[in-house]
């Protein structure tokens, strides 16, 4: 996979979900140059909003617009003003009637849209490309991550030759199609020219459990009952029997055996010392 293939491509339908939900055939092109308006709406509208990502749905006449923001009151404006503003745009637009939902992102240093805008918007400010990865791969571990990857390309630094940087805290399986991984891609807007951020993000890994965790999952879904605690194991000191070992200092003091005892000792039948009658 690596830098040919989206990492959500590959997951959609698996642990990943489309963000456009609406399907027509013979509706389908004029459909997409719709999502891709709405969307390029929204995030010109609400930049300073710190939104994720716009989820669209459709039903007959009637369109939802889900909007996944890091900043809430930004986006719904006083009063409702902004928010409304953009209805009736999109109302225009599509001429369908819309519904907007406006939904808060908790973590947004878990989300990595978010984290390459940070990105973009300290290098448009001059900030050194290298100090701006750090911090944000900083707070992005703090948060949670298993893992994140950073890369910025472009003329960086306002070099005359354009190169690639890029830094790696964690694991970052691209491979691995059960990982949770949340891609980003913004482009920095500066007096040299373009620079482009890219941010991996590795949350979590689906359906890898442990068989204590497996188990202690169906206890609390109630498909197994618990387990009985098990005694403690005792002491090997408490459970061994004593014994004592008596040594003779001078072994000359010891008793002699008969042969007869030796014999059984040795597992030997014992033999008569006159020989066969």
């Amino acid at each position: 996979m690596g830098n040919k293939i989206h990492p959500k491509s590959v997951r959609l339908g698996y642990i990943q979900d489309w963000e456009s939900k609406w399907f027509s055939l013979r509706e389908m092109p004029a459909l997409i140059g719709e999502d891709f308006k709405i969307r390029k709406e929204v995030r010109e509208r609400f930049r300073l909003a710190a939104v994720s990502w716009v989820g669209i749905e459709r039903a007959g006449t009637y369109l939802r617009v889900n909007i996944h923001t890091a900043r809430p009151g930004v986006v719904i404006g006083k009063k409702g003003v902004d928010i409304e503003a953009l209805r009736a745009k999109i109302e225009g637009m599509t001429k369908r009637k819309t519904y907007i939902n406006v939904m808060e992102v908790k973590e947004p240093d878990l989300d990595a849209r978010l984290v390459a805008e940070a990105i973009a918007m300290q290098l448009e400010r001059r900030i050194a490309h290298r100090r701006a990865i750090k911090r944000a791969m900083e707070r992005t571990m703090q948060a949670g991550a298993l893992g994140v990857k950073v890369e910025c390309k472009g003329r960086l630094g306002g070099s005359e030759i354009a190169r690639r940087e890029w830094n790696r805290e964690g694991r970052v399986p691209l491979h691995t199609f059960c990982a949770d991984i949340d891609y980003g891609l913004v482009e920095a807007v500066t007096p040299m020219g373009l620079i482009g951020v890219k941010v991996w993000i590795f949350k979590k890994t689906y359906f890898a459990k442990s068989p204590g965790e497996l188990h202690r999952q169906a206890v609390e879904e109630g498909r197994l009952l618990p387990e009985e605690p098990k005694p403690e194991p005792v002491a090997a000191e408490a459970a061994a029997p004593a014994v004592r070992v008596i040594r003779s200092e001078k072994p000359s003091e010891m008793p002699e055996l008969p042969a007869s005892a030796l014999a059984q000792l040795s597992g030997e039948e014992p033999r008569d010392e006159k020989g066969e009658d």
